[in-house]
């Protein structure tokens, strides 16, 4: 697999509206990465990244562990700097006008993101907080990751899964346009699945970049694929110019 980029559209295709939408972000692509480089001291871990995501659609991150994936994610989330290139973000140019987009961006990232010693309930009123998020809505995503019945449990006391639905649910408090998902099913049963695919999934309506190692499965729900090989873009093509045993060979060496 040669070093390319493969601009596929997908034309007349519906998308449901995604609630709070700015004018900037519907103007132009909800993310916009133009020859993005990062590194941490000497070392390059991004380098001559680009790819544009309208809104609605789903960018699959695939690569090797080190291939820069979560930095990518943490880029697009303001957490980290871009050294070169430019990053729009919602209609917001990274990091310089970080803010206007930080409070619109969901992300789930490996860390959960939760005080272990706080309750379900309370872990996600106090970001409700954060967010002027009313309780309504926490009430409403403990139901819908199944979670009411250990609401008043300390998040330490919780599975391995237990977390990660909470964690989920803490992503998409706020109602954000564009998630920012790093392995969004990792360990999840299929029935927490199931609870989770209408909040993070593609039926979300929501702009979503999803780094996962599930190649099939990323290649059968995205819109397009950004393959990254050594923190350099292997490809950026749409799902039917892949096939997903040609993408394990090459990234997955």
């Amino acid at each position: 697999m040669t070093e390319r980029t493969v601009d596929v559209t997908r034309a007349g295709r519906s998308l449901p509206a995604v609630a709070g939408t700015s004018p900037e972000a519907a103007a132009g692509p909800a993310v916009e990465v133009r020859e993005l480089e990062r590194s941490f001291g000497e070392r390059p871990v991004l380098e001559g990244v680009s790819f544009d995501l309208a809104a609605g659609e789903t960018l699959a991150v695939l690569g090797a562990n080190g291939a820069g994936k979560t930095t990518l994610l943490r880029v697009l989330a303001g957490l980290l700097r871009p050294h070169a290139g430019s990053v729009r973000v919602l209609g917001a140019a990274l990091p310089e006008d970080g803010w206007r987009a930080r409070a619109r961006v969901g992300l789930l990232g490996h860390d959960s993101g939760l005080y272990r010693a706080l309750s379900a309930r309370e872990n996600l009123r106090f970001h409700a907080r954060l967010h002027g998020v009313g309780r309504e809505r926490v009430e409403e995503l403990i139901d819908a990751v199944g979670l009411g019945s250990r609401a008043q449990d300390p998040v330490r006391e919780l599975s391995r899964g237990g977390v990660q639905r909470l964690a989920v649910a803490r992503a998409v408090l706020h109602d954000p346009p564009l998630l920012l998902l790093d392995e969004p099913r990792s360990g999840l049963d299929p029935g927490a699945e199931e609870l989770v695919e209408p909040l993070v999934g593609r039926g979300s309506g929501r702009t979503r970049v999803v780094v996962t190692h599930d190649v099939e499965g990323a290649l059968e729900e995205c819109d397009r694929a950004l393959g990254l090989l050594g923190g350099r873009p292997a490809f950026v093509a749409g799902p039917g110019a892949l096939e997903a045993s040609t993408v394990r060979r090459e990234l997955y060496r």
